[in-house]
């Protein structure tokens, strides 16, 4: 494919992704499309690599109950969306530089020596203490991870638009009621996790309004 058949394709892509109102119940995203789905959001950079995300594909039809009271941006993919997705993001505990999680992560998964690990460890508590200022603020460091969470969270939402599926990101809901029916269920450790965003998956049951943005040139300032 040629270059200026991906910039086409590309912008096609965006002019025609919408958040989706309404979902047909009785259509399926299938297992080859939500699996690239997740690689997308796998396969996601994140601030020094540390991937401080988790994803749960909620099935459980009674569970999806529990929560729509308290998630009323959700209530319509609660109903008929083929597939919903909960982005947890990682608590303080595990994004310390001496935390097991980032032993982990630096050890096991990005496979650094020694060294090399020391020094990014020590470079981890730098950047937290003296430019993002959130060391000691366990509000601001889970809203750094949740920052983060929606790096794979634009990612699927890209992913879907190619493969035609439609998709809802949400933010609407009651966290600590929501959290708290997660808890009860035993998927949310709260100690390691909480609730950053929600995404669904599955196709449209109506059509959208024509898209509205604003133009290039109010969202682009060029300094030379």
């Amino acid at each position: 494919m040629e270059k200026e058949e991906v910039r086409d394709l590309i912008l096609n892509i965006f002019n025609n992704r919408y958040t989706c109102k309404g979902y047909d119940a009785d259509k399926k995203v299938s297992d080859e499309d939500f699996t690239v789905i997740m690689e997308a959001a796998r396969l996601s950079p994140s601030s020094m690599g540390l991937e401080p995300w988790k994803f749960v594909l909620l099935n459980n039809r009674e569970i999806r109950d529990k929560i729509k009271p308290f998630a009323w941006g959700a209530e319509v993919s609660l109903e008929g969306a083929s597939h919903f997705v909960l982005i947890l993001a990682r608590k303080p505990v595990d994004l310390q530089p001496a935390s097991d999680y980032v032993e982990y992560i630096m050890n096991d998964i990005q496979h650094f020596t020694d060294e090399l690990r020391a020094a990014r460890k020590n470079k981890l508590q730098s950047f937290q203490e003296d430019d993002l200022k959130i060391t000691g603020n366990d509000r601001a460091f889970f809203d750094w991870a949740c920052k983060q969470t929606y790096i794979p969270l634009a990612n699927m939402l890209t992913a879907a638009a190619m493969l035609g599926v439609d998709s809802t990101p949400m933010e609407g809901f009651n966290t600590e009621k929501v959290e708290a029916v997660l808890v009860q269920e035993g998927i949310l450790d709260p100690v390691h996790f909480g609730l950053s965003c929600m995404i669904a998956f599955g196709y449209k049951n109506r059509d959208h309004r024509p898209k509205t943005r604003r133009t290039a040139t109010e969202i682009l300032e060029t300094i030379e």
